[in-house]
């Protein structure tokens, strides 16, 4: 069943990827020639404001669709998309934690568990005279527990890696204007009183 998932997952990847270049690569287009034009028309209308232009080109910004696309085939590939080159060796840093408490918190649950299956057939084995059946179970099901709670982190932050090149993306596409104006400014209560407010204006 997974392998039938993961079919269909490589599937849609590999058809749904060139579509989406195709379709930034007309956008890219689009948006070039649309420069080209505000160009060239900014002098004869001056009360219609053109968009923001950069060397010739409106400013590229990112698709949060595709820095999350990436963070999911590859951790720290969005953060790569998005220019967050800070955040990479974090996530790497973290995923081989992960990699090595799974590895570590699996192999004593399998050494204890095999200990135990022994013990309760009345087989020797490498902790006999060191641990007793009780000891030997607490053990199993205290390294299977911890197990599970590594593989939990490690889905969680997996999740949250995507979730942050989403988010970041969103947020650099936002338009902080430099229209926007914050200033203090005295007030007048209805009760009488009279203070100072935290006034923003959007012109």
């Amino acid at each position: 069943m997974l392998l039938r998932y993961l079919i269909v997952f490589c599937f849609c990847l590999f058809f749904l990827l060139p579509i989406e270049a195709f379709a930034q690569s007309v956008k890219d287009s689009v948006i070039h020639s649309s420069a080209s034009t505000v160009e060239m028309d900014s002098g004869s209308n001056e009360q219609s404001k053109p968009p923001v232009v950069v060397k010739g080109k409106l400013q590229q910004t990112t698709n949060p669709k595709k820095a999350g696309l990436y963070s999911a085939i590859l951790p720290g590939a969005g953060q790569l998309y998005n220019k967050q080159y800070w955040k990479i060796p974090i996530i790497y840093a973290g995923a081989g934690a992960a990699i090595y408490f799974i590895q570590f918190n699996n192999g004593k649950y399998q050494t204890y568990r095999k200990a135990y299956i022994a013990a309760l057939a009345g087989k020797p084995n490498e902790f006999t005279g060191k641990y007793d059946l009780n000891a030997l179970k607490q053990l199993q099901d205290g390294y299977k527990r911890y197990l599970d709670m590594t593989v939990l982190f490690t889905v969680v932050g997996y999740t949250l890696q995507v979730i942050d090149a989403i988010v970041f993306s969103h947020l650099k596409n936002f338009d902080m204007s430099p229209d926007i104006s914050l200033h203090f400014t005295p007030l007048v209560y209805p009760t009488g009183g009279v203070g100072m407010g935290m006034v923003v204006n959007f012109k």
